[in-house]
């Protein structure tokens, strides 16, 4: 997987700052727990997707490029990731 975790909004991972603070959307299992929130704005204009855990407000963020983003769908999909 190639992800990068930003701590913060001033975080020196490229693309942080891209990340509009007001387009999170959250999707949780369905017991309604282990949720997550996606970002998914600056895809187009550049090329990446954050993905947080819903609990801490405003919380650190992996941020994908396109190929990451692909290749973290894929072993999701195919369940390759367990807590």
């Amino acid at each position: 997987m190639t992800g990068q975790r930003c701590t913060s909004a001033t975080s020196a991972v490229p693309g942080q700052n891209a990340l509009p603070v007001d387009r999170w959307h959250s999707a949780c299992g369905p017991d309604g727990g282990n949720c997550v929130e996606v970002n998914l704005a600056a895809r187009d204009a550049a090329g990446i997707v954050g993905i947080r855990d819903s609990k801490p407000d405003a919380g650190p963020a992996l941020v994908f490029g396109a190929a990451g983003w692909r290749a973290f769908l894929t072993g999701t999909v195919a369940d390759k990731y367990h807590a």
